[in-house]
């Protein structure tokens, strides 16, 4: 068991009947009343991040998370295709499985797939990923590289801000992190 002492980033427990990973955490010490631990956990299923408070002799069921390096291949509406790069084995994801990472995955990606007692609970995406803007406003003359920003919808159907120089047609890097603009590669 862990408790809330053991707490360090990238930790993942079973709390309140869903897998978490420990994002922050700080031990607090009040002038009154019993020390605590202040904490910020990622949802491995949701993504959803929530903050909170724990006595330091609580315990938890540590999770143990599988991680499994898988190329995604092609997509049957609702089902994504992949490949196990280490058995070359073909593994069939639901699009509710993978939530908003589908809308930055682009064909031919090496991913993570996270695997919580044989059932896939997320995708880990690589921090950049290359994709083509197939629909923007034109630019206009007098655009600069330090003006504004327009939406843009990629070829996986997200929709992110760029600069007013980024035309349709061009392939541009995106943090999947932060899901914004780093830059034009063509």
């Amino acid at each position: 068991m862990i408790t809330p002492n053991d707490f360090k980033p990238g930790l993942t427990i079973e709390y309140d009947g869903d897998v978490w990973m420990v994002v922050e955490f700080m031990h607090v010490k009040p002038g009154k009343g019993q020390a605590f631990v202040r904490t910020k956990l990622r949802n491995l299923r949701t993504d959803s991040v929530i903050e909170r408070n724990f006595r330091v002799n609580e315990e938890f069921e540590p999770a143990h998370i599988e991680r499994r390096k898988v190329q995604y291949l092609y997509n049957q509406g609702d089902e994504f295709i992949f490949m196990d790069m280490n058995l070359f084995e073909e593994v069939v994801v639901n699009r509710e499985q993978l939530g908003d990472a589908v809308e930055l995955m682009p064909e031919n990606v090496e991913v993570v797939l996270l695997l919580h007692r044989g059932n896939v609970i997320g995708v880990e995406l690589p921090t950049a990923v290359e994709l083509r803007v197939v629909e923007t406003e034109p630019g206009v003359r007098g655009d600069t590289a330090s003006g504004g920003s327009k939406p843009a919808k990629l070829e996986t159907g997200a929709i992110i801000q760029v600069p007013l120089f980024v035309n349709e047609g061009d392939i541009i890097r995106v943090d999947t992190r932060s899901r914004t603009y780093i830059e034009r590669v063509s």
